[in-house]
Order: C-alpha cells, then sequence, then structure tokens
C-alpha cells in the first residue's frame, strides 16, 4: 500500500477546467496502476479512469473526450484533467493504486485517497 494525497478540488462554473492531482508520498508509482473514481451521497463509487504508471496504457469511463490521464513519474504525479465540467460531474474524487493493472474495478485497489471534492454549479 502506499499513501495518496490528491488536491486540486473545487467549485466552478459549468463549462470550466478543473486538473486534480494524485501523489504518491514516497514516489514509488514506477509500477503501479493508478486510477481516478468519483462518488456522490448515495450512490455507488463511480470509474473514471485508470493509468498503467509502466507503459502508459489507459482506460477511461464515457466522459465525451473530457477528461485525460497522465503520469509525471519524475514528480511521483498522476493527474486528471477535466475540460468542460458539468453539474453531474459534481462529485468526490478519490485516487486509487494498485500494484497490478486493475482498470475499472474497486476491489484491485488496495490503496486510496482521502478524496477532493469538484463541485460544478449551473
Amino acid at each position: 500500500q502506499v499513501h495518496l494525497i490528491e488536491s486540486g478540488g473545487g467549485l466552478v462554473q459549468a463549462g470550466a477546467s478543473l486538473s486534480l492531482s494524485c501523489k504518491d508520498s514516497k514516489g514509488t508509482f514506477s509500477s503501479f496502476g493508478v486510477a481516478w473514481f468519483r462518488q456522490v451521497p448515495g450512490k455507488e463509487r463511480e470509474f473514471v479512469a485508470a493509468i498503467m504508471v509502466d507503459d502508459g496504457n489507459t482506460l477511461y469511463e464515457q466522459s465525451e473526450g473530457r477528461f485525460t490521464i497522465s503520469v509525471d513519474k519524475t514528480k511521483g504525479a498522476v493527474t486528471l484533467q477535466m475540460n468542460n465540467l458539468q453539474p453531474e460531474d459534481t462529485a468526490t474524487y478519490f485516487c486509487a493504486a494498485s500494484p497490478y493493472w486493475s482498470g475499472s474495478y474497486v476491489p484491485g485497489y488496495d490503496s486510496w485517497g482521502q478524496g477532493t471534492q469538484v463541485t460544478v454549479s449551473s
């Protein structure tokens, strides 16, 4: 397991962009799969995007191409760039890490951050 720290959430208007960052305090993302999930109260955690740090393989839930996940190995950080945000994107966004490629499979991730709130007003 690793200690994950998310940042970059906030309150924005519809159409705006946000960049979420997930950092591993040990800088050991080199062999992990990292993903972003989101959750609203009363609903299950929803997969957003995942990336395998070693080879850059990515997987996205349908977001009409508005979201992009990327990794900066030198900083030990995974970024989720979110463009043209809509009110339905409002949620708490969680970063998760796995020693394997777990894609959208929630139980495959053994490390989770505390979450960062994204609120999009109409």
